[in-house]
């Protein structure tokens, strides 16, 4: 893995759908104060986001695989099960969203979106078939194809009214006051919201920098176009709804009439992205149950996820997700708290327990604390100040921190 191969991966992942839909819900903020919540809440997501990568890299271990140093070979497996889980159901949820977009741009019957859904779910068995290795070439024209293709939604979206300023405000002063009067956003949901897709991704970046080069560098590169590109896309989706008054993306890019290229950003940008869950989910399983001598296994099983997720896509309704992602956080969040205090700070290895009881009890407290800051309207949103809140309940409740004063001469082992 070069920081190269880190751009080009990052870049697929941050160029979707999802993205862009859900920048859709910062319209009622305006544009400048919800610039400033996708800007603030992305740089601490992409900064946790690199400090997990980097945990990855160094310890050349997947994403699962890293929390054995908090939790455990049975911890890790308990996390690595949920994790599969909650990657089987990203990828049902990503296709399931890519068809529908993509069935209203054809404009046509119902029983298009399963075939979209179905063309979906086959590009992306294609993607985990030609592997991370050989998927160079493959992501370079993806990423190329999808650059130049967004630009383009950008200009129709955009383009006539920068160039007629006083159209451009008096469309987005009427749009944003109708949708404010019919919902509403604070400012800290905004940024619990901008930070939840790169928050999203840290249990699975370490299954990408595993094999850097460069540890740092690959982690870095990929966490910072991971960050550019998706506040792009968030902005892409505030600006469409404020500028154009409609909150259905999909609606939005069929009244462009880009026609076959806006079809080509649906299905391209969902493919991109939902490979990464898919893969990372058969990463997860063989974690465990791990099969030695198996090459293929991995690829086995994200294909199984990627085809039941296909399934799952064209059976089910999944319009409403928010307790899902807020279930997803509530486990994630606090695991990775505790993995960065012990990677960065308490330089604590539990790799070769069967399952650190101590620890477990500090992710169970940060799992509460999340539930518990869920009712709260805080300025950050919920995820960042319970990680906050487990990362210093872990230094302070560790028998290392604790315990062990530093005396003359003293030192500390350190995992770097």
């Amino acid at each position: 893995m070069t920081a190269f191969s880190s751009a080009l991966i990052w870049f697929g992942a941050g160029v979707s759908i999802a993205e862009i839909i859900t920048g859709t819900y910062f319209a009622p903020l305006g544009f400048a104060k919800g610039m400033a919540a996708i800007v603030i809440g992305h740089i601490l997501g992409c900064a946790l986001l690199f400090l997990t990568g980097v945990i990855g890299a160094k310890t050349q271990k997947t994403a699962m695989e890293t929390t054995t140093l908090s939790f455990g070979k049975f911890g890790s497996k308990f996390f690595g099960l949920l994790n599969a889980a909650q990657l089987l159901g990203w990828t049902g949820i990503m296709i399931y969203d890519g068809s529908l977009c993509a069935n209203t741009i054809i404009n046509g019957a119902k029983n298009y979106s399963k075939i979209a859904a179905l063309a979906i779910g086959v590009l992306i068995v294609i993607w985990i078939l030609a592997g991370v290795r050989n998927l160079d070439k493959l992501n370079f024209a993806a990423a190329l194809a999808l650059f130049g293709l967004t630009l383009l939604l950008c200009l129709e979206i955009f383009g006539g009214l920068i160039l007629d300023g006083e159209k451009g405000a008096t469309v987005a002063k009427a749009a944003a006051a109708a949708r404010t009067a019919s919902e509403g956003l604070s400012f800290g949901a905004a940024i619990e919201l901008s930070a939840a897709m790169p928050l999203s991704w840290l249990p699975v970046i370490s299954d990408y920098t595993k094999d850097a080069k460069k540890p740092v560098s690959v982690s870095l590169v990929g966490a910072l176009v991971y960050f550019f590109v998706s506040v792009w896309m968030y902005a892409i989706g505030m600006g469409a709804a404020i500028f154009t008054g409609e909150s259905s993306i999909d609606i939005v890019m069929l009244k462009t009439g880009l026609g076959a290229a806006a079809l080509v950003i649906v299905v391209l940008s969902t493919v991109t992205t939902t490979y990464l869950d898919a893969y990372s989910a058969g990463v997860s399983w063989q974690s465990v149950l791990p099969r030695e001598g198996s090459k293929f296994y991995a690829k086995a099983v994200a294909i199984f996820v990627a085809v039941l997720g296909t399934v799952g896509a064209i059976l089910f309704n999944m319009d409403n997700i928010t307790d899902f992602l807020y279930l997803i956080g509530s486990v994630f969040a606090p695991m990775t708290a505790v993995l960065l205090a012990d990677f960065f700070v308490l330089k604590n290895d539990s790799s070769n327990k069967k399952f650190d009881t101590k620890r477990a009890a500090m992710w169970l407290l940060g799992f509460i604390i999340y539930r518990l800051f869920m009712r709260l309207d805080l300025v950050f949103g919920c995820t960042l100040p319970a990680m906050a809140a487990t990362f210093v309940l872990a230094i302070f409740l560790s028998s290392n921190a604790i315990k062990r004063p530093k005396g003359r001469g003293e030192t500390t082992r350190n995992n770097d």
